[in-house]
C-alpha cells in the first residue's frame, strides 16, 4: 500500500505540494534503505515538489552509487567473459574430439565426457520412480505450506531450512524405494563422488556447460531485442537481495547458490529426467523434464526459454557424464552470477 502511494505520487501528473512531499520523503526513508529504488523515488518526489536542495543531494548520492556499481559490475563482466572464452575453447575441443570418428567406436567417444557409471537410464523401475516423484512432490508441497504458516520459520536462519525440509520427503522415498533396492547410495546413484584423476576433466566440462549457457543467453537476448520481447522486471527481482539485512541476504544467497542447485538437480535431473529416460530417448526425456522445470519457475516467455535452455544443458551433461555434479556446479554458478548482478545494480 505504501509503495503504491509513493509510486503514484512520484509519477502522477498531478502537482505535489511541499508539505505532502515532506511526509512522503519521511515515509520513503523509513521504508527503504539507500539504493537504486530509494534514489529514484526520492529524486522524483523532490523534482515534482520543486525541492531543489534535496534533489541535488539525492542526485549526488546517485552519482556516487553509480561509481560503486561500476566497481562491482566490471569484475563480474570480466569473470563472465573469462568463463565464456575458456569454456568456448572447451566446447570446441569436445566438438572436435566427437568429430574424430575414424578408427574409433561411438562408445569410446562418450568416454571423453564420462565421469561416473552407471548414470542414465537408471536401474530402477520407471513406474516406481513415477510414484516416488508424485508422492514426494505432494509431501513437499504440504511441508512447504506448513513451513510458510509457522511463525518461528520466519526467522532468517530457520527459513534457510525450508528448501532442504521441503525436499526431504522426496529424497527419503527415493532412497527407500529406488536407490536401496538397487544397491545404490546417493553418491554412486547420482555420481556425487568424482575420482581425483577426473577432476581436471570435471573442471573443463563445467566451464564448457557454463559457456554454452552464456552463449544461449546472448542469443536469446539478441532475439528478444529483435522481436521486441521483454520479461517483467519482477521475475528476477528479489527484495531480500536488494533490501535485506546481512543475515537475510546470507540466507537468500545460501538458498539460491547452494540449496536450489543441489535439490533441483536431484529432483529434476536425477529423478524426473532419469525416470523418463527409462521410457524415452534423450531428446524426448530432456524436453519433457526441462519443460516441467521451466514451468515450475512461473516465468513469462523469455524467462521460460532461459530456464529451459539451462535445464536442457544440465540434462545433457548428466546424460553424457553420468554425474549430477557438473549440472549442480553450473547451476550454482548461474545463480551466483544472477544474484551478484542484482545486488550490484540495485542494492
Amino acid at each position: 500500500m505504501l509503495f503504491g502511494q509513493l509510486i503514484e505520487a512520484a509519477y502522477s501528473p498531478q502537482p505535489l505540494e511541499r508539505t505532502q512531499e515532506a511526509v512522503l520523503q519521511a515515509s520513503l526513508a523509513e521504508a527503504l534503505p539507500s539504493g537504486w529504488f530509494y534514489d529514484h523515488l526520492a529524486a522524483r518526489l523532490a523534482r515534482r515538489a520543486g525541492h531543489q536542495d534535496l534533489l541535488a543531494t539525492v542526485e549526488g548520492q546517485s552519482v556516487l552509487r553509480e561509481d560503486r556499481v561500476q566497481q562491482w559490475i566490471r569484475p563480474l563482466i570480466g569473470f563472465e567473459l573469462m568463463c565464456l572464452v575458456i569454456g568456448s575453447v572447451m566446447l570446441l575441443g569436445v566438438a572436435r574430439l566427437r568429430r574424430q570418428r575414424q578408427g574409433q567406436q561411438q562408445g569410446r567417444q562418450m568416454d571423453i565426457l564420462r565421469l561416473h557409471v552407471p548414470g542414465v537410464p537408471p536401474s530402477w523401475s520407471g513406474g516406481t520412480a513415477a510414484a516416488v516423484i508424485l508422492r514426494g512432490g505432494a509431501l513437499g508441497v504440504v511441508t512447504t505450506a506448513v513451513i510458510l504458516s509457522t511463525p518461528s520459520f520466519q526467522h532468517a536462519w530457520l527459513r534457510a531450512l525450508a528448501i532442504p525440509l521441503a525436499n526431504l520427503p522426496l529424497l527419503a522415498l527415493a532412497y527407500v524405494h529406488l536407490l536401496k533396492p538397487a544397491g545404490l547410495t546417493f553418491s554412486n546413484g547420482f555420481g556425487l563422488v568424482i575420482k581425483r584423476d577426473h577432476l581436471g576433466r570435471l573442471a573443463c566440462i563445467i566451464l564448457a556447460v557454463v559457456a554454452a549457457g552464456l552463449w544461449g543467453e546472448w542469443v536469446m537476448g539478441r532475439a528478444a531485442e529483435f522481436l521486441n520481447l521483454n520479461n517483467h522486471w519482477t521475475e528476477w527481482f528479489d527484495q531480500s537481495l536488494v533490501w535485506g539485512a546481512p543475515p537475510v541476504l546470507a540466507v537468500s544467497a545460501l538458498e539460491y547458490v547452494i540449496f536450489a542447485p543441489i535439490f533441483e538437480e536431484l529432483a529434476f535431473r536425477g529423478l524426473l529426467f532419469a525416470m523418463l529416460r527409462r521410457r524415452f530417448e534423450f531428446f524426448p526425456a530432456a524436453l519433457i523434464s526441462t519443460s516441467l522445470f521451466a514451468l515450475a519457475h512461473g516465468y513469462s516467455l523469455i524467462g521460460f526459454i532461459s530456464v529451459f535452455w539451462s535445464g536442457f544443458l544440465w540434462a545433457w551433461i548428466y546424460e553424457r557424464t553420468g554425474s549430477l555434479i557438473p549440472g549442480m556446479v553450473a547451476h550454482a554458478m548461474n545463480n551466483l552470477l544472477v544474484c551478484l548482478t542484482v545486488m550490484a545494480l540495485l542494492r
